[in-house]
């Protein structure tokens, strides 16, 4: 799939990208447990869009990395698509 394709409420999404830019980590403490979440803008060659990473998968990108997301799903958050690979999902970089 490519990026301009993504829909909202789309899930099992496979999507190649490369990480443009990415914020800086968030921490949330929620049922007594830290949580850290990064949001990064991914690019293909049709477009970005913002995606939403969680714990461990926070530290295995970098800006520039080729990364494929495997069964991803596309939600909205004010207004905006975010992809992120969810409960069900895997993240892989790829360089």
């Amino acid at each position: 799939m490519k990026i301009n394709e993504l829909n909202t409420k789309q899930g099992k999404v496979e999507v190649e990208a490369v990480v443009k830019t990415m914020e800086e980590p968030k921490i949330f403490n929620k049922f007594g447990k830290d949580l850290k979440l990064v949001n990064a803008i991914i690019e293909d060659e049709t477009g970005t869009i913002k995606l939403s990473l969680w714990n461990d998968d926070c530290d295995k990108i970098k800006v520039g990395s080729k990364i494929k997301i495997i069964n991803g799903y596309v939600n909205e958050y004010q207004g905006e698509k975010q992809l992120t690979p969810g409960k069900f999902g895997k993240l892989e970089v790829l360089g």
